[in-house]
């Protein structure tokens, strides 16, 4: 790990915004195509992300990762990969884009009251025997979205019918409530996952 060699002249703020740097680049990159993989391969991603958390402290080799994860606030492979994901379902069914990802999903209509639903994603049937489907976004999306907390997914209380401003197109129309916004429902996530990372 070349960040290692480096180490003894950078401070901790430069060593950790370089190896910041590099796991935003290198792990986090279309990591969302990682669901469900065997935890064999997932882990060699996990033990690239320790290598650079023990760099980062100057902690030795095989010392125990976990506190130092948690002490730089990383979420650990699995969850940054559901995190890449749950964020590219909020913005989808935000914005209803891009069109391309918006078209895999849909909104489960409510069985209660609109007050007291929650916003829920239709699983799509099993078609196919093959674990690869069970990676893909139109599965993965829908499973993820469905265990968050009820917080995370609280409804529009209003149709877009009763706003004259509004289009009838459902391609325009927020099914998600206007508190939960953009940076909100990024930083519950994050603790949300954080708190799966390392449970107390």
């Amino acid at each position: 790990m070349q960040l290692r060699c480096i180490r003894p002249y950078l401070n901790f703020k430069t060593a950790s915004t370089i190896a910041t740097s590099i796991v935003h680049s290198m792990l986090d990159y279309c990591n969302s195509l990682y669901y469900n993989l065997p935890k064999s391969q997932t882990n060699r991603l996990q033990v690239i992300q320790n290598s650079l958390a023990r760099a980062v402290v100057k902690a030795p080799k095989f010392c125990h990762v976990t506190p130092i994860l948690k002490a730089l606030h990383w979420l650990k492979i699995n969850e940054r990969i559901e995190y890449k994901l749950l964020s590219l379902t909020y913005k989808t069914l935000a914005t209803a884009q891009p069109s391309y990802l918006h078209s895999l999903i849909s909104v489960q209509p409510p069985r209660a009251t609109r007050s007291s639903s929650v916003v829920t994603l239709s699983l799509p049937p099993a078609s196919s025997s093959l674990k690869i489907t069970n990676r893909s976004f139109r599965y993965a999306s829908p499973h993820l979205w469905n265990q968050l907390p009820v917080s995370f997914r609280q409804p529009c209380t209003k149709h877009p019918a009763d706003d004259v401003t509004l289009s009838n197109s459902p391609s325009t129309y927020s099914p998600l409530s206007p508190s939960i916004t953009h940076s909100l429902f990024h930083s519950r996530l994050k603790t949300h996952l954080f708190h799966k990372s390392f449970p107390p």
